[in-house]
């Protein structure tokens, strides 16, 4: 009952690998002209960036390890990785920004001048860079907290560097100094917002909380509409992983044929209309379902 995913692994592969190795080009470009232009904010940047390329090959490990096939140990595989690598990306992404207003703050008090063409022309670079290996998660990032941690990543270092270039550009005309922290500051809030949805989202997730696009109260209204279907109860929905959930639940029917087209029906309908990959269904008798570990306190539903 699971779509077939290996179209999509092989795609993100290919944008992993693509977007690791754009970085860590840019990485050795950027360190370079740090030590011939002797700029701490050049050198900085590069440390950035270089941890940018980590959090790529996290949310790639994870992406390569979900695909692995389950075993007598691990009956799921390595699903939950991608969620437990969404969530580390998020956090790895709030510290960043932390540093970075930290920065910013400090510049209000200490004004450091942006050091000349060469740091706009770089970051310029940083803008392209960042922007191309960012469009190349912005599909995948819609339903796939994984990718979506890699795409914010990005898209934020995009949205850094272009705030670089801009204050760098008003400085250089203007000599404002304070627009280079007030800049910084407004990307962090803007960024922020973004990055704070994915670590709520990867928590849930964690800790196996209903994935926002199901409904409990939905799930139920369709199994009690179902010919011969009189109760329901035991109903759980957590995900595997960042893209796929899974469910059981018992079904109480005042018809004792068994049918396995019944079955097979059933999860075909959660699978098309709820998304849910793997569902397991227990089909009592209306005569014998107070019998039922579900129905005495055990567990909610």
């Amino acid at each position: 009952m699971s779509h077939d995913h290996s179209h999509h692994i092989s795609h993100y592969n290919r944008a992993f690998a693509i977007g690791v190795l754009l970085n860590l080009i840019f990485v050795v470009i950027e360190a370079g002209y740090g030590f011939f232009a002797n700029s701490l904010a050049l050198l900085a940047d590069a440390g950035h960036n270089l941890s940018d390329v980590v959090s790529l090959l996290l949310a790639w490990g994870a992406n390569v390890l979900a695909s692995k096939a389950a075993t007598d140990k691990r009956t799921f595989g390595y699903k939950k990785s991608t969620v437990l690598a969404s969530l580390m990306s998020s956090v790895l992404l709030m510290v960043a920004l932390a540093s970075i207003a930290w920065h910013a703050i400090e510049r209000f008090e200490n004004p450091q001048p942006v050091t000349g063409m060469t740091v706009i022309v770089v970051s310029l670079i940083g803008v392209v860079i960042n922007t191309l290996t960012a469009l190349l998660f912005v599909q995948g990032q819609k339903h796939d907290l994984n990718i979506r941690g890699a795409f914010l990543h990005m898209a934020a270092d995009a949205a850094v560097s272009l705030g670089v270039v801009i204050a760098g550009i008003v400085i250089l005309f203007k000599n404002w100094q304070w627009v280079d922290p007030v800049v910084s500051l407004s990307i962090v809030v803007i960024v922020f917002i973004g990055t704070w949805g994915l670590f709520k989202d990867s928590l849930n997730y964690a800790t196996d909380a209903v994935p926002k696009n199901i409904s409990i109260e939905k799930l139920k209204q369709y199994f009690l509409s179902i010919e011969h279907v009189t109760g329901v109860h035991g109903l759980r929905v957590w995900p595997l992983s960042t893209t796929e959930s899974a469910l059981i639940v018992h079904l109480v029917t005042d018809n004792n044929a068994l049918n396995n087209d019944f079955l097979i029906e059933v999860q075909h309908h959660l699978h098309d209309h709820f998304d849910i990959e793997h569902a397991t269904i227990q089909v009592e008798s209306s005569q014998g379902s107070a019998g039922c570990m579900f129905n005495h306190g055990h567990a909610h539903g």
